[in-house]
This record gives C-alpha cells, sequence and structure tokens, in this order.
C-alpha cells in the first residue's frame, strides 16, 4: 500500500510505461532518494529496457502491462500522447483500488478526454501531469535523476480525481525537486503551444529549409552556434512531435498564424526600408527575452542556500 502521509512518502512498486528520457528521469529521481522500492518498466524495446535495467531506471520488465499494473502502487504513462488511449484500456481493469495513474504528455486536453472515455472504474485516480523540462535528445540513455530540479510541473486534475491521488503526485513531484503548480486543462494546452509546442514546430521548420536549400552544403559548412541553439530542440523524438501536434491543434495552429502575421510584418518592414520599425520590434523582442531570463534566474537564486531536492525532502520527511 502507498504511504502518503507528510514524512512518510514512499512507493513500494512503481510501473513506468514508456520508458525514455523523461519516464527515466523520474524514475532515476526517486530511486536517488530512497522513495521507491520496485520499478517494473514495459515498452516496445527489449534492447531500450535492457539498457534501462543496466542503467537502474527500473529494476525488472514486465511482460505484460495487466499483469504489472495489478502490482503497482503507481502508474506512470511516458509514451508518447497517441498511445496512451488504449493502454488506459488495459490499466482501467488491472489497477489496484488504492492505485494512483498519472502521465507526463505535453497535451491535457487529448489526454483527459481519452481517460473520461476509457477509465471506467479508475477515473478518480488519474491525475493528468506534465513535467515542463527534458532535452534535446531522447531515449533512456538521457535520463538525469536532476532533471526535475528547479522546473515546473503542472498538474491539471479532473473534478473526478481524488484528493489523495492529487497529494500523492504533487508530493513524488516536489521530493524529486519540481515547483508544481496547478492548472486548467485548456489553459494549461494554451500557454504550452505558446512556449514549448511552436518552437518545436519552429525548429523542425527551420531544419527542413535548411536541408532542402540548394547551397545546403554550404550552409552545412557555416552553420554556426545561433543556428545551433536555435535548432537544437528539432533533435526531439519526431514521434512524440507528431502526437502533440495531433493533440493540440487548435491552439498550436492559431499560435502558428499568430507567427505567420508577425513574419509578415516584419517582411513588410524589410521591404520597405522601415529601419526604425524594424529596430523597436527588435528591442522590444530582446528586452521580453530579458524578462524571461531574470525570471528563470530568481527559480534559481531563490534556492541558493539549500538545494532544492535537499529542501523539499526535508518538507516531506517531516
Amino acid at each position: 500500500m502507498v504511504e502518503n502521509t507528510p514524512g512518510e512518502f514512499y512507493l513500494p512498486t512503481v510501473l513506468l510505461v514508456g520508458v525514455g528520457m523523461i519516464g527515466g528521469s523520474l524514475t532515476l529521481g526517486l530511486k536517488k532518494r530512497n522513495l521507491v522500492g520496485r520499478v517494473i518498466g514495459i515498452g516496445r524495446s527489449r534492447r531500450n529496457l535492457d539498457r534501462a535495467i543496466a542503467l537502474g531506471a527500473i529494476d525488472e520488465i514486465a511482460e505484460s502491462i495487466v499483469e504489472a499494473a495489478a502490482e503497482a502502487d503507481l502508474i506512470v504513462l511516458a509514451t508518447p500522447v497517441g498511445a496512451m488511449a488504449d493502454l488506459m484500456l488495459k490499466i482501467d481493469s488491472a489497477m489496484k483500488p488504492e492505485a494512483v495513474l498519472t502521465d507526463v504528455g505535453s497535451v491535457k486536453h487529448g489526454v483527459v478526454g481519452e481517460a473520461k472515455d476509457r477509465l471506467r472504474k479508475s477515473l478518480s485516480q488519474f491525475v493528468p501531469a506534465h513535467p515542463v523540462a527534458g532535452k534535446e535528445n531522447s531515449g533512456v540513455g538521457a535520463a538525469d535523476p536532476d532533471l526535475y530540479i528547479d522546473h515546473k510541473v503542472a498538474i491539471t486534475p479532473l473534478a473526478e480525481t481524488s484528493d489523495r491521488a492529487k497529494e500523492l503526485v504533487e508530493t513524488m513531484w516536489r521530493a524529486v525537486g519540481a515547483d508544481v503548480i496547478s492548472m486548467g486543462v485548456e489553459e494549461h494546452d494554451r500557454v504550452l503551444a505558446m512556449t514549448s509546442h511552436l518552437p518545436h514546430v519552429l525548429a523542425y521548420a527551420m531544419v527542413h529549409l535548411f536541408s532542402s536549400a540548394k547551397d545546403s552544403e554550404k550552409c552545412y559548412q557555416m552553420a554556426a552556434g545561433g543556428f545551433y541553439d536555435f535548432t537544437r530542440i528539432a533533435s526531439s523524438d519526431p514521434v512524440m512531435w507528431r502526437d502533440i501536434c495531433k493533440m493540440n491543434q487548435h491552439q498550436l495552429l492559431e499560435h502558428i498564424q499568430g507567427y505567420q502575421n508577425t513574419l509578415s510584418h516584419i517582411s513588410s518592414m524589410i521591404e520597405s526600408g522601415n529601419e526604425s520599425a524594424l529596430q523597436s520590434l527588435f528591442s522590444d523582442a530582446r528586452e521580453a527575452r530579458a524578462v524571461v531570463t531574470e525570471k528563470r534566474k530568481k527559480v534559481v537564486s531563490d534556492t541558493d542556500l539549500i538545494p532544492r531536492a535537499k529542501r523539499v525532502r526535508q518538507q516531506v520527511n517531516r
């Protein structure tokens, strides 16, 4: 049974469905802080699962998701969002009444809709979540036990979600160093479409344009830091981002249109030689970027005296 009282947070058995960088970082973080007994992993690639065992992200490999779900105290869906619907159907019939189900998907509206359709018995045990952290590299080899320190995790609980399930998931994320924020589903998808989904689409589009240019070989030779920094996230998992585009279509298309309008505005400035307007837009953007930098610095400086993971562990153990 899951201990979910202050000072006694511990997960005897966790089932990680989809053993990649995001899920692997979570289980490594829990293991590093001695907050989990064993981790069962299940995924499509035996080679990846064997590597996860070697790295310590999981302890054993499940042959059946139904059997593994029946043993788990916490189940984490860390697959591409498009794969979660079928998994929910299988998990729903197997979960223990006291177990908790959560996910790490970057889109919440579609996942929540699938949950309401497929979690007939266990909807109150489901806590939608999204850790806003990651790397451009995918796979369990990129997992990091300290990945979530000083990063945000959005929780978008349903009206049906039990207080106990919500508290457990929030406590878990704080225990690995994250700042937990509760958001509405629509708000989450709108904000993430601007801050995460659109930048990934732009990076993919830029690299696609780059690679198809008539002088692409010279472009490859001359690509420097600016291009590398701007397009770094185009190394992310294509399947995951395909699914995100599909499931957050409306919000993403709205932001793409806004970006296209801004590019058209800049194009007109360049074409007409309106240097002052161009400089003004660049200056405004530079100031806005400085605000983003300051806000990120503040998150880190607020935890200078006591490292976040250590402080959270102290709070959990009171």
